[in-house]
């Protein structure tokens, strides 16, 4: 069993690196990763800061992109080439598919990593902790991000998986905002719906570290995992709820 999801795991993983659109952002992250030089050039007293934030926001938006444009067509693509009915166990093979795409996009985070620590070499900047803790939570996020976009997409198809976990990315950022200014209604109903947008939705605050790392402010381990346990038992959950519906699901 370990074997077989191991194989559909590293045959997903080679099928996303071909996959041109997937070399086309990569190759794209990359590139806005090093033209953050050429806009901190207008910058001398901030260079560190803005070099850091341009760095660090470009690889999340880039591989949030790339995370979602993923997750939410492998599903639909493998019900179009009927390939799913020469599946044994559906479960087993949306973990392995998730694994395959975690896998890709851990190998890009890594490479632009490299990039970004090579930057700060030739300017000759320190690398702070919150520098790695910044890198590192990120991949907790696109696990979150990938696992919604599995979910909606056992059941959805593409397009709508893909607006769907778009807004969840910019809902779960803005969770707080969005529980503040409903507390300031004189509304019941949206005082309530505040709360439960706030408690239901993941707050993807927690785990974007990348203001402390602008600051060079050291991150707590305790922060830490409370951050990282909270977006891997939220990923739990969506991960088997993708797994239940999915293995239910009729496809005739």
């Amino acid at each position: 069993m370990i074997g077989a999801v191991a194989t559909l795991a590293w045959n997903g993983f080679r099928e996303a690196r071909r996959n041109r659109v997937t070399v086309l952002v990569a190759a794209f992250a990359v590139a806005l990763v090093m033209g953050a030089v050429l806009f901190t050039e207008a910058t001398v007293s901030t260079l560190e800061r803005v070099l850091t934030d341009l760095g660090l926001g470009s690889m999340s938006l880039m591989l949030t992109l790339l995370a979602i444009f993923l997750s939410s067509g492998l599903l639909s693509k493998e019900i179009e080439r009927r390939t799913i009915f020469m599946v044994v166990s559906r479960g087993m093979f949306l973990l392995a598919r998730l694994a395959g795409n975690m896998l890709t996009l851990g190998v890009i985070l890594l490479l632009m990593a490299l990039l970004f620590i090579a930057e700060l070499a030739i300017y000759q900047f320190p690398l702070h902790q919150s520098d790695f803790v910044a890198m590192s939570v990120l991949w907790v996020e696109l696990l979150l991000l990938s696992s919604f976009g599995f979910l909606m997409s056992s059941f959805s198809s593409q397009i709508v998986s893909a607006v769907v976990t778009t807004g969840i990315y910019f809902a779960g950022h803005l969770s707080g905002e969005i529980y503040n200014l409903s507390q300031k209604s004189a509304s019941g109903f949206l005082r309530g719906l505040g709360k439960a947008v706030y408690y239901v939705l993941p707050n993807l605050e927690k785990l974007n570290f990348r203001p402390h790392a602008a600051y060079a402010l050291r991150v707590s381990s305790d922060e830490i995992l409370r951050s990282v346990l909270s977006g891997l038992g939220y990923s739990a959950v969506l991960i088997g709820l993708a797994v239940l519906v999915f293995s239910s699901r009729d496809f005739k």
